[in-house]
């Protein structure tokens, strides 16, 4: 997916803050005419969805790149980091407004080589089977992991011992993502919509 413009951002924020919001208070989704229709929010596209409370994750789902579109992905999946995170209680509607959404865009998936891993660029995708872990480009950067340490943490992540993707019958495939939050706008701007309904 190409880079997008500061309004494109803007939009998607706005529509995971309603998401989370009306979840949070009525547990509903967004419906098709809530969402806006800009071409390349409606072109496909994978996304996770991130909501901190003072800097704290309080829930993160993402959904690799299909044939949904990103702006429908985004909707579904601030729904389901304020509601179905398995690690964390539902966010409740006193919260609605502590919570700081990130959210990230992710590129297609591409195969790659372990030694052209760069840690902190890449997100990872480790596959063998039915088991998966996917670890965002950030998390090496906020642990200060080296590409082999983020390789065996993503293992881990999707129940793999933490040297197989070294095994040949793993899949080792990366991703790039294109990260912003409110705090990235409310600067300058005053946070989005965080007093919406």
């Amino acid at each position: 997916m190409s880079s997008l413009a500061d309004r494109e951002k803007k939009l998607l924020l706005d529509v995971a803050r309603r998401a989370v919001t009306l979840a949070a208070r009525h547990g509903e989704s967004l419906g098709e005419g809530d969402l806006p229709t800009d071409e390349i929010l409606t072109r496909p596209g994978g996304a996770f969805l991130t909501l901190r409370i003072r800097r704290r994750l309080r829930g993160c789902i993402g959904q690799l790149a299909s044939g949904v579109p990103l702006v429908r992905v985004v909707a579904h999946c601030a729904k389901a980091a304020a509601l179905e995170d398995p690690r964390f209680e539902p966010v409740r509607a006193e919260e609605i407004s502590e919570i700081e959404i990130e959210i990230s865009v992710l590129s297609d998936l591409e195969d790659a080589a372990p030694e052209n891993i760069e840690s902190g660029r890449h997100g990872l995708m480790v596959s063998r089977g039915r088991q998966r872990g996917v670890l965002l480009p950030q998390v090496a950067v906020e642990f200060r992991w080296t590409a082999e340490r983020f390789l065996e943490e993503t293992c881990v992540k999707g129940g793999l011992e933490p040297a197989a993707w070294k095994d040949p019958a793993t899949r080792v495939q990366v991703f790039t993502a294109e990260v912003f939050s409110e705090s990235l706008f409310s600067e300058s701007t005053g946070a989005i919509g965080k007093s919406s309904p």
